[in-house]
């Protein structure tokens, strides 16, 4: 039998070798996917009743706050997510646990087999893995987020979804999607199926016009937040009114107030599935889901270790406009009672100055890092011009995330709260590194 470690790198290997058969990282388009399915005998025509998420921000949230609600009902819940932050088989959970690693070999083994050598993106050949294993272990309903966009996402091969969802949409992937807001929540809103319930959150004036232009050509029942659905604080935690449903529940357990809105969309979902889910379930899942590396305090490690007693380390990947609004609003809600410094690394595809103008305001200082090994991470002094144009004024470099606390606390006094942030991509080396 083949040692974990064994398995790790023999993965690793066949996705790097996957990697290369296609030139380009992205390249958003159907037609290589749908010749894959077709040679892996189409899977996914065989999945149970699927909830589909696109978005900007917040997608990953609320697909683990359905998920945590669901399994707390008792439902058997397959999950699809994107990006991974230590090891591939995050992506891919089998009925309330990650793939075992030695069946997802199997699998991409398959797969490589079934595209003998024709182009294929790395996420095409992902998401058929995640296919053909939740075609071959039943379970009750698949969670499906797709990974960029949606109307060419490799995800969006889903002919009668039971429910579409759609997350904040913001500016982001401009390269990829469209240079307007517009743009990019036409793409998002392709996931929209015909007599298909859509559930929305509220959304800026330009996206919203877009998709419920989308919605009435396409003929997708468009239920929107504070039409019919809604969201609220009640003094003790939240209620939720939906169609079907009157759920009352504590706050969720991740922090900030924009989840509120995501356990809003998550249970939105849900009165519009297929499922039946009592009361004590919205209450246990809200109460107990967990998502990585979404103002995540960090409660061991290095790290942690390194810090000067009183000191919290918190840990984010949000990388744009949308992520740094919800981040600063968090800081403004909860954690004035010391300071917040910054340690930034960011990539260069992201308007980086978008992403920290809101948190300018509540931080009091910004240590840009090196995302390590990646490339397209900014270079520290790069990202330090960014941070003066968005407003930091004291603004330093470090060479990680080590050196970066260190320096920080050296030259500040009393309690005070250090935040890593900028990209998932960091935050997943970040959680390799304080294990």
């Amino acid at each position: 039998m083949l040692e974990h470690a064994d398995i790790h790198a023999q993965v690793d290997a066949t996705l790097e070798r996957l990697t290369g058969l296609y030139p380009k990282l992205i390249d958003l388009s159907l037609g290589r996917m749908y010749r894959l399915l077709a040679d892996l005998g189409n899977p996914h025509e065989r999945l149970p009743p699927v909830i589909h998420v696109a978005g900007t921000n917040g997608k990953g949230s609320t697909v683990a706050m359905m998920r945590a609600v669901l399994e707390a009902a008792g439902y058997k819940v397959h999950v699809y997510t994107s990006p991974h932050l230590v090891r591939f088989a995050e992506r891919i959970r089998l009925v309330g646990a990650l793939i075992d690693e030695t069946l997802l070999l199997q699998l991409l083994e398959h797969v490589e087999a079934a595209n003998a050598g024709k182009p294929i993106t790395f996420f095409e050949v992902t998401t058929a893995v995640a296919f053909l294993a939740f075609a071959q272990i039943p379970a009750d309903v698949v969670l499906l987020e797709t990974g960029l966009g949606g109307r060419f996402d490799a995800t969006n091969v889903i002919a009668h979804p039971a429910v579409t969802a759609l997350s904040s949409i913001s500016m982001d992937h401009m390269q990829y999607l469209g240079d307007t807001l517009g743009k990019i929540a036409g793409e998002k809103a392709a996931i929209m199926k015909r007599s298909t319930p859509c559930v929305c959150v509220t959304q800026e004036i330009e996206a919203a016009a877009v998709i419920e232009a989308a919605a009435a050509e396409i003929g997708a029942p468009l239920k929107l937040q504070n039409e019919a659905w809604r969201i609220a604080e009640d003094g003790q935690g939240l209620l939720f009114t939906g169609e079907r449903n009157i759920w009352k529940a504590s706050l969720p357990s991740l922090p900030g107030r924009h989840q509120i809105g995501n356990a809003g969309l998550a249970l939105a979902a849900l009165d519009q599935s297929p499922f039946a889910i009592p009361s004590f379930a919205v209450r246990s899942g809200l109460r107990s889901v967990e998502w990585p590396a979404r103002a995540q305090r960090l409660k061991e490690g290095p790290l942690v270790k390194a810090l000067p007693q009183g000191w919290e380390l918190w840990l984010d990947g949000g990388h744009n406009a949308g992520g740094g609004a919800a981040i600063a609003t968090l800081a403004a809600d909860e954690w004035a009672d010391r300071p917040l410094h910054l340690i930034c690394g960011m990539l260069t595809t992201k308007v980086a100055a978008d992403y920290l103008r809101p948190l300018a305001a509540q931080a009091a200082s910004l240590t840009a890092v090196p995302i390590p090994g990646n490339p397209m991470g900014f270079r520290p002094e790069e990202l330090t011009v960014a941070a003066r144009e968005a407003g930091f004024a004291d603004v330093s470099v470090a060479e990680d995330a080590d050196a970066a606390i260190q320096k920080i606390a050296q030259n500040a006094h009393g309690r005070a709260r250090a935040l890593i942030c900028g990209s998932l991509y960091l935050a997943g080396e970040i959680l390799k590194f304080n294990r």
